[in-house]
């Protein structure tokens, strides 16, 4: 968990400073980060819900 905040500190950060000094970021679209964000839920869900259906 330790690892997850600090990634998301550290591009806090990043966003903080692109903005002061007004640089546009070059992360993808947020709907981008949403399907991407999909992919790991579903990921993760299969190893989790594999014990649960006998697989």
């Amino acid at each position: 968990m330790e690892s997850y905040l600090v990634s998301l500190s550290a591009g806090v950060l990043v966003g903080v400073i692109y903005s002061v000094i007004k640089v546009r970021s070059p992360a993808p679209p947020l709907v981008a980060l949403i399907g991407l964000l999909g992919m790991l839920i579903g990921a993760q869900a299969i190893p989790t819900l594999r014990p649960l259906f006998g697989f």
